[in-house]
């Protein structure tokens, strides 16, 4: 079976990307879960898809739970709409929208389509992760954990620096007339 790829942009920063896998037959209620899971967001809000065209206009939707809203054209449910159902493009192009009060509005594009799946892996899945997500709830508490962990990960610490031979910024070195002395020596023994 085919496998479809999607590349989903956060709409406020287009480096801030994921790359999902998703098989035709699979619905868009799995293609909302995935998204959320990739940006690291929680499930508990409303969610809808639009499909769009070249210039990003909203087009027909394709919402999480009926409701009763008026609408021009009746909209698909999640749950029943297979992504196949809705591509009707080799760059097909939808809107994502979730938690409405916050309005988080990400822009969804068909990137690539592989002739057969990895059986190894379970559909869908993100296969490409580009730039920090952003912070569901605000960004003082999970930008400063994303920090925090940058710092471990890479040792960033005070310590680490003067011990690598980083110093402070305008901190004289005792060596360095030494250090260029020796170099000095070296190239006039070639």
């Amino acid at each position: 079976m085919p496998v479809l790829k999607f590349r989903v942009y956060w709409e406020e920063d287009e480096s801030v990307y994921r790359d999902i896998a998703i098989k035709p037959n699979q619905t868009f209620l799995q293609f909302h879960q995935s998204i959320l899971q990739s940006f690291e967001f929680d499930t508990k809000h409303k969610a809808t898809f639009y499909r769009s065209n070249d210039n990003w206009q909203r087009g027909r939707e394709i919402i999480l739970e009926a409701d009763n809203a008026p609408r021009k054209a009746e909209p698909l449910l999640m749950s029943d709409t297979p992504i196949a159902a809705a591509v009707k493009a080799p760059n097909q192009k939808f809107i994502y929208l979730y938690d409405f009060a916050k309005n988080w509005t990400f822009l969804v594009e068909l990137i690539g389509i592989s002739k057969e799946e990895n059986a190894k892996m379970m559909y869908p899945f993100c296969v490409r992760k580009e730039g920090l997500a952003p912070s569901q709830y605000g960004t003082k508490g999970l930008i400063g954990d994303k920090l925090v962990e940058m710092e471990e990960k890479y040792d960033l610490n005070k310590e680490g620096m003067s011990e690598d031979g980083f110093g402070e910024e305008g901190e004289d070195d005792e060596n360095a007339e030494d250090d260029e002395e020796e170099v000095a020596g070296d190239e006039e023994a070639f």
